[in-house]
């Protein structure tokens, strides 16, 4: 299925006036205070989300998992799904595969699928977290940590294997999240579990092309709840720096113990260049994985406020890659996954209004009540009339969500692929 421009423009004309509205009322306040709308609507125009490809179907639990039916079945009805997020919000230009799951069986043939919506490859996902078909050892007791050197290089040759997939379809990253760790005291030795991903990771990234980066990525807890052996951002930073220069943490906002200053934890890796990217979501306990903004709007703004201000200021550190990581257990995923991308864009475009030179004077000042109002009031402000323009400008919708329902996506995507249809992944 394809939306093309006409039917989307067709959408918009039932707000097209009361957007030009405020809008115009918008940039005239911002304008008098010294922003440059133009520069504002241009960045949140190239702000680009990669979707996962495991995203697009209904997430399961440990206790079910329920279809929402017309779930893409395949690869390349993966990629018009996210064509469709893309034709619409403008801001969805990439998917990230996650192998096994998403193996090519015509690589040129998916590169025309994704030419043709202006989707892009971002990184590829390797998968040790869980036996594959067919596959001679076993990751029950861990795969790049495992004590077992057949099962390490099994895990290894994975993820070499990834690499090779990637680079044939464009993408320049591969992220390798494990579920390596113990439920139980002395089940294993710390150091030498650490030891073993430290020379695994050191393999697979001997075999990464010259452009090519790794993203290393750190979980606390789950699968296993005594220890993981990624266990936090230091032990990413810290194998990424045994790694080399092309090595970088990546931050999950889901996979942090409750309370972390995760916006510190960003501000630290980008001063040391290390921040490699993101995957946005949202929690109230722990790796919920919930629509991003749903439970801590405020925690995400404060978070792109330290990513605006490093990607001015940290030239050492290159431009993040940003994916969403989510489980649409009761939601229609292309609709969570829209109110997700516009989510990001709000705090992204509310952190744009933060004037840090005022900021610095504040802080050098120790004003720390003139601070705090200086990003809550760029909190407060009402951003959605830049990003609809930023979406107007190239064709998408000024009301994503809308123009789905109104244009009967979901039930044309059931006409086209049937009530049983069921997206792999987890």
């Amino acid at each position: 299925m394809r939306i093309d421009k006409n039917q989307i423009q067709d959408t918009n004309q039932k707000y097209i006036a009361e957007h030009t509205k405020h809008f115009d009322f918008l940039s005239s306040l911002l304008s008098r205070k010294g922003y440059e709308i133009d520069s504002i609507i241009n960045k949140l125009s190239d702000f680009q989300v990669a979707i996962p490809s495991w995203a697009l179907g209904a997430g399961g639990t440990r206790f079910g998992r329920f279809s929402f039916q017309g779930e893409p079945s395949n690869l390349e009805q993966k990629i018009d799904d996210v064509g469709i997020l893309h034709a619409l919000t403008r801001t969805a230009g990439a998917i990230s595969l996650h192998i096994p799951w998403d193996v090519p069986n015509d690589y040129n043939a998916i590169k025309e699928v994704a030419n043709s919506h202006g989707v892009t490859f971002d990184a590829v996902n390797s998968n040790t977290f869980q036996d594959q078909e067919n596959a001679r050892e076993s990751y029950k007791f861990g795969s790049l940590s495992n004590t077992s050197k057949v099962i390490r290089e099994q895990a290894i040759a994975h993820n070499i294997d990834v690499i090779k997939i990637g680079d044939k379809l464009g993408s320049k990253s591969l992220t390798v999240w494990l579920a390596d760790g113990t439920n139980f005291p002395g089940q294993a030795n710390f150091q030498t579990a650490l030891t073993n991903i430290q020379n695994s990771l050191k393999d697979i990234y001997g075999e990464l092309p010259d452009d090519w980066k790794l993203f290393i990525e750190y979980k606390p807890y789950e699968p296993n709840f005594y220890s993981t052996v990624i266990q936090d951002w230091g032990t990413s930073f810290m194998l990424a720096n045994e790694c080399g220069d092309k090595a970088y943490t990546l931050v999950d906002l889901g996979h942090h113990l409750p309370n972390t200053n995760i916006e510190q934890i960003v501000s630290t890796l980008m001063l040391k260049g290390k921040l490699g990217g993101f995957h946005f979501n949202d929690s109230k306990y722990g790796d919920d994985d919930l629509t991003v903004g749903s439970i801590k709007p405020y925690a995400l703004f404060l978070i792109f406020n330290e990513l605006v201000y490093g990607m001015e200021n940290n030239p050492q550190n290159p431009y993040p890659a940003w994916m969403i990581d989510a489980s649409h257990n009761t939601k229609d995923p292309l609709e969570d996954l829209m109110q997700s991308l516009e989510a990001i864009q709000e705090a992204y475009a509310k952190a744009l209004l933060v004037d840090q030179n005022l900021l610095r004077e504040a802080q050098v000042n120790h004003d720390v009540v003139k601070c705090q109002e200086l990003l809550q009031d760029a909190y407060r402000t009402d951003v959605r009339p830049l990003i609809q323009k930023a979406r107007l400008d190239l064709y998408g919708a000024l009301r994503p969500l809308e123009s789905y329902r109104s244009l009967n996506i979901r039930k044309n995507l059931i006409k086209e692929r049937g009530t049983n249809s069921v997206a792999s992944g987890l």
